[in-house]
């Protein structure tokens, strides 16, 4: 059990990015209030878990409702979160995010940002709502399930402390220091991505194994 909480953890900390969260939550909260910026960290941090949890709940079923097999979603899967981390290796995914933030930092009111950007794309995004479908579809049995949602729920809370502390800690580590730890979590996600695929194609073609 502990292998499953460790791998589910590794998986959800490098698709979520707590630390690659951070900074843009700081840019795009600049202006509101202390008070305001908790308010829209605990906000967005639960309703991004409401949301995994229930892909992670009934993702199955919806792909059986849309005749997807699982071992096909492996390979998709696999392939966009190999994508997200070719992404963060290249710094293209935080240049994305930052891009979206100087459109909201550009109205001149304090803007809600909770629900959009954070909560969805940035915690809940496709790679993350996949990882987590892709984790409990292959682990079968409430307990190995709990085990997963252990790992969410703390994945969330690091998430909402890095959000919670986000002008301290980018006062810490730095832009440079960000750079390194996000294109270190995107070798690990390219791993991670393609042990997936590896998985969806040994399933699916047996021949393979």
């Amino acid at each position: 059990m502990m292998d499953l909480f460790i791998s589910a953890f590794v998986t959800l900390f490098v698709v979520i990015d707590p630390p690659g969260c951070a900074p843009i939550y700081a840019s795009l909260t600049t202006g509101a209030s202390a008070a305001q910026r908790r308010a829209m960290a605990i906000r967005a941090t639960l309703i991004a878990g409401c949301i995994l949890v229930f892909f992670a709940m009934f993702g199955e079923a919806l792909l059986s409702f849309l005749h997807i097999d699982l071992d096909s979603f492996r390979i998709a899967g696999g392939i966009m979160l190999f994508m997200i981390a070719i992404d963060m290796v290249f710094e293209k995914r935080t240049e994305r995010r930052e891009q979206r933030a100087e459109k909201l930092i550009a109205t001149p009111e304090v803007e809600d940002v909770s629900v959009f950007p954070m909560a969805m794309p940035m915690l809940a995004g496709p790679g993350s709502i996949a990882s987590v479908m892709l984790l409990v579809a292959q682990n079968n049995g409430l307990d190995r399930a709990m085990v997963i949602f252990g790992a969410l729920l703390l994945v969330l809370l690091l998430t909402l402390a890095a959000l919670l502390s986000a002008g301290p800690l980018m006062r810490l580590i730095g832009n440079k220091g960000e750079a390194v730890i996000t294109r270190l979590l995107g070798v690990l996600l390219a791993a991670l991505a393609a042990q997936f695929v590896i998985d969806g194609l040994k399933a699916s073609f047996p021949s393979l194994g």
